[in-house]
């Protein structure tokens, strides 16, 4: 990190904000997908969840962080913004 000069997005150890974004996901995941579901082979899962962050998280769950939007749309409007400058 330090030969790339970036910093780690980390705060002082056992801070919970560090992780915040990821366990949000994993409460959603678990909550809306795999609750008490038991898959019969790998494949299945793969599946299943890249559906879920493809076709839901990213494009349709919104997040307070990024101002009430879903994560796809974040990203466009980011996009959009930084090309007109």
């Amino acid at each position: 990190m330090r030969d790339n000069n970036v910093k780690p997005s980390m705060s002082r150890r056992g801070n919970c904000r560090d992780n915040a974004v990821a366990e949000s996901f994993f409460a959603t995941f678990e909550k809306r997908v795999i609750k008490r579901k038991v898959y019969s082979q790998r494949d299945e899962a793969k599946t299943e969840i890249l559906n879920v962050i493809e076709m839901f998280y990213n494009p349709t769950k919104r997040h307070s962080h990024k101002g009430g939007v879903s994560s796809a749309k974040y990203e466009e409007q980011y996009f959009l913004e930084s090309n007109r400058v």
